[in-house]
């Protein structure tokens, strides 16, 4: 079973609740960073470490919510290894998995239903990627290629 790893800021408190429940109800382990108040939150320290325990292995993926997605979508590109797609609709879930390998989901919570949310988790949880077959080749090689560019 996969093991997600879950994060918002304030903004995103509740539909990151609902998610973790049905996450739960599926039999995902999850790992919740919180944010766990109302209170006005600094979206790249739950970022980061949701970030972090996908990098460390510590997850398979992560959730990453904000108002926008915008600021988290930026603090999971941070770093190294950790690809955040944010998806505004199913179609983009589906192709960050499976052209860009991506393993953060950012989904804006601001302009995001519960129902929606539940929809491209469901994509992209289940979605794998195309580089790992032989029609993929051009997707794995643009991966690659960022994975060189990390290094630089």
């Amino acid at each position: 079973m996969i093991k997600i790893s879950i994060g918002s800021d304030h903004r995103g408190i509740d539909l990151r609740k609902k998610i973790k429940d049905y996450l739960d109800a599926k039999g995902y382990e999850v790992l919740d960073f919180g944010s766990y108040s109302e209170e006005s939150t600094d979206y790249p320290d739950i970022g980061y470490q949701v970030a972090l325990s996908v990098r460390e292995g510590r997850a398979d993926r992560g959730i990453l919510l904000c108002y926008t997605g915008v600021g988290m979508s930026i603090i999971a590109n941070k770093v190294k290894g950790v690809y955040g797609a944010l998806a505004y609709s199913e179609a983009v879930a589906q192709l960050a998995r499976e052209h860009n390998n991506a393993n953060i989901l950012v989904l804006p919570a601001g302009f995001t239903t519960f129902e929606q949310a539940r929809e491209r988790i469901d994509i992209f949880l289940n979605t794998p990627f195309s580089g790992d077959v032989s029609e993929g080749e051009r997707h794995k090689r643009r991966v690659d290629k960022i994975k060189k560019y990390e290094n630089l």
